[in-house]
């Protein structure tokens, strides 16, 4: 048995390894920012389509709602976005980007978040 499972032949175990690698290289730079990785992301998908319902930035990020909430409710009170309830609507609210951003704007506030988004 033992020679039939070994961690490094599992492609999981690389995802996984390769996940803390992405991880450890952005800290540093989001650590300036007070900001964590998975806010991060969700502040790229809000740059990318603001004024989104949380349940479409939870499906586009995988992240369920007792998640998110939580992760917009600290970059509202950080000023990073404003959440608006839709008209109508007592439980939909609308994360967006403080101050409308625009495509071709998003990078001038933070700029070091896009140099080289690709990589950290």
């Amino acid at each position: 048995m033992q020679d039939q499972l070994k961690l490094d032949d599992f492609i999981c175990f690389a995802i996984y390894t390769a996940s803390h690698a992405l991880n450890r290289a952005y800290k540093p730079l989001l650590d300036t920012l007070g900001l964590t990785y998975p806010q991060y992301l969700a502040l790229v998908a809000l740059w990318e389509q603001d004024g989104q319902i949380v349940g479409g930035l939870g499906e586009r990020l995988f992240l369920e709602s007792s998640t998110l909430t939580p992760l917009l409710k600290r970059l509202e009170s950080a000023g990073y976005i404003s959440r608006e309830r839709q008209r109508g609507r007592t439980r939909r609210r609308h994360p967006a980007q403080r101050g409308g951003y625009s495509p071709e704007g998003k990078g001038d506030r933070y700029p070091q978040l896009h140099r080289g988004s690709e990589r950290p």
